[in-house]
């Protein structure tokens, strides 16, 4: 049973208001993964206190970035049950983990980062590793010069 919205809600607008887009059906995580558009990252929002409420704060500093993924959805663990069953369906390789974030590209995992990653961390340094992530798997190809 999902948990109530009145409890999620602040959780989501945490992420939403930083222009991430909800997935909220496994048909919306289907089109958000496979639309032809570059690296997306999707997360694994949670409502675990400790690190949920710093992997939160983390992913709105990284999206200040300049370079970051060409798209960004969550799905809520406890809220969103059949589409983050879905998102989990693309972590091939990796136990259910929530929070978790995911870069993808073509439908194929790039990055992951865990809950076990993110819980003994500050949100500087959840931004700080997302940001690395972004700057090795998110920026744009380099154009070779024409001879």
């Amino acid at each position: 049973m999902p948990y109530p919205e009145s409890f999620i809600g602040p959780m989501r607008e945490e992420l939403t208001r930083h222009g991430v887009q909800e997935l909220r059906t496994p048909g919306e995580v289907d089109a958000f993964v496979q639309a032809p558009r570059g690296t997306v990252m999707i997360v694994v929002n949670s409502m675990c206190g400790c690190a949920a409420g710093k992997a939160r704060p983390g992913i709105a500093q990284a999206l200040t970035h300049p370079v970051k993924p060409d798209a960004v959805g969550t799905v809520f663990a406890g809220g969103d049950i059949e589409a983050t069953d879905r998102a989990r369906s693309y972590f091939t390789g990796y136990p259910h983990s929530s929070p978790s974030i995911a870069l993808l590209r073509d439908g194929q995992l790039l990055y992951m980062m865990e809950r076990r990653q993110i819980e003994n961390q500050s949100a500087e340094a959840i931004a700080r590793n997302l940001t690395d992530a972004f700057d090795r798997l998110c920026a744009a190809p380099a154009t070779s010069p024409r001879g």
